[in-house]
């Protein structure tokens, strides 16, 4: 990177919410709460998908996928924005800069996908059900999760070296929380049409081809769950879909938000909320709707708590 008359660069300042320190203290306060319910709920489905047997399945297996990508998603933002929420001290260095917009960025992409991979298989559960076993089978449901790793993580070396070879004037004063393609993008002192084209092009890959895919995947499931006789039937589905059909929807929505949008249509304050939500309230809503409101996911708690009780006492 070609940092103009600067030849002491390295690294960058995040100004966060600065020039309101009683914020950053009220925020810091949140953020650490959500962050420990996250690291917990998400935590938990990834050892209970281990340990218990009525959970290696296909749903749990892709499940527990992407608890552990909003796992590694927030512990990749959340303890620098509260180091600098809490401290005077609000710099990150280039190295550190580079590694958190590539895992942040790689992870992103990865969900993405793997959501979308998610909606196919309750789609083939609901809509084909006699064939389930045979269409999703293992080695397929390894090859979707290699496949949106792959496409995340591609992409992100892609996105993280354009960005980061972009040409920066003397400014390294940060107007946000997180290192992000968009606000990298911002600092350079050169025309930056070509990449503000190219960001727009992978983004309406990554979030609208998917969601388009998840969206009409809901509409076939809900198609077949109105052939369902039983009402309580299908309040049952319908609760679950709907609810998932939310955080999908919110998750896509933020996201949007943030890179479909010209720079100017938000203030600069309501970008960082938007980040904020984002990288905190995402990953702790995942594991409340997909996993921990469900039966199996309860009873295969219940018998590991069990099990820690009844070894103790031995």
């Amino acid at each position: 990177m070609e940092r103009a008359n600067d030849s002491t660069f390295s690294g960058f300042i995040l100004l966060g919410f600065s020039n309101r320190p009683h914020l950053e203290a009220a925020l810091f306060v949140v953020m650490l709460i959500i962050y420990i319910l996250s690291i917990l709920g998400n935590g938990m489905i990834i050892l209970l998908s281990v340990v218990d047997p009525h959970l290696h399945t296909r749903m749990y297996f892709f499940l527990s996928n992407l608890s552990f990508i909003d796992l590694c998603l927030t512990t990749s933002t959340v303890p620098q924005t509260l180091a600098n929420f809490k401290g005077k001290d609000k710099t990150i260095t280039y190295g550190g800069c580079v590694t958190q917009l590539f895992i942040s960025l790689g992870l992103g992409g990865v969900e993405c996908v793997l959501l979308s991979f998610m909606a196919y298989d309750r789609y083939v559960a609901v809509c084909r059900p006699l064939h389930y076993m045979v269409i999703m089978h293992p080695q397929l449901c390894l090859q979707l999760i290699v496949t949106a790793w792959f496409t995340g993580f591609g992409n992100s070396v892609v996105q993280t070296a354009l960005a980061m070879t972009l040409p920066l004037c003397s400014k390294n004063q940060v107007d946000h929380l997180l290192c992000e393609v968009p606000v990298i993008v911002k600092l350079a002192c050169t025309n930056t049409s070509i990449n503000e084209a190219e960001i727009f092009a992978v983004s309406i890959f990554f979030l609208v081809v998917p969601l388009l895919f998840i969206l009409v995947s809901y509409g076939h499931i809900t198609l077949a769950v109105l052939k369902i006789k039983s009402a309580q039937g299908r309040r049952k589905v319908f609760g679950t879909c709907g609810s998932h059909l939310m955080v999908v929807i919110i998750f896509f929505g933020t996201l949007m938000s943030m890179y479909l949008q010209p720079p100017s249509s938000y203030s600069q304050d309501v970008n960082k909320s938007i980040a904020l939500f984002c990288i905190l309230v995402t990953p702790l809503l995942n594991p409340l709707i997909y996993t921990l409101r469900n039966k199996d996911v309860k009873g295969a708690l219940r018998s590991l708590v069990r099990g820690i009780i009844d070894s103790r006492e031995r």
